[in-house]
C-alpha cells in the first residue's frame, strides 16, 4: 500500500492572505468536543518541534475517532494509504493567524504572525516559503 506524507522540510507556511484576524488568536472551544483547530493547537503550543505533520493531523482524526492507541498502527496505515489536506489547509494557517516552521526534520512549531519569530522566519533566505490556502477563491 503506498503511503502518502503531508510533512515538509525546513519550511514555513505563512499565514492565509485573507484571513480576518491581526495576530494569533487561540482557537475557540465549540462545544463538548475539541475542534480540529483546538487539538492542532494545543499539541503544537505544548509541545513545538516535537511532531511532524502526519503526527498531528493523524492524532487530530484519532481524538476525533475515539481510537485507542491499539488501533493506532493499523489506522494510521489505512489513513496516509490516502492522500490528505496538508498545514496549509490548517484552520491554524488559514483562519487563526499562525504560521508554521517546519524544521530539518520536519518537525513543527506554530508562531503568531504578530511575534518577532514569525517575522524572522518570513525573511529567512534559507527556508523554503510556502503561503497557507485561501479561505475564498
Amino acid at each position: 500500500m503506498k503511503t502518502h506524507t503531508t510533512n515538509y522540510v525546513n519550511t514555513f507556511i505563512a499565514v492565509a492572505e485573507d484571513t480576518k484576524v491581526a495576530c494569533g488568536t487561540i482557537p475557540p472551544s465549540r462545544g463538548d468536543k475539541k475542534t480540529v483547530a483546538e487539538i492542532q493547537y494545543e499539541l503544537l503550543a505544548k509541545n513545538p518541534y516535537k511532531f511532524t505533520s502526519d503526527d498531528v493531523l493523524f492524532q487530530v482524526f484519532a481524538d476525533r475517532n475515539d481510537l485507542t492507541e491499539t488501533e493506532y498502527e493499523q489506522a494510521r496505515e489505512q489513513f496516509f494509504s490516502k492522500g490528505q489536506p496538508c498545514f496549509r489547509a490548517s484552520p491554524l494557517t488559514k483562519t487563526y493567524g499562525f504560521g508554521i516552521h517546519c524544521d530539518d526534520q520536519g518537525k513543527m512549531a506554530t508562531y503568531g504572525m504578530e511575534t518577532p519569530e514569525y517575522q524572522k522566519l518570513i525573511a529567512d533566505k534559507h527556508l523554503k516559503h510556502v503561503k497557507a490556502m485561501k479561505s475564498s477563491k
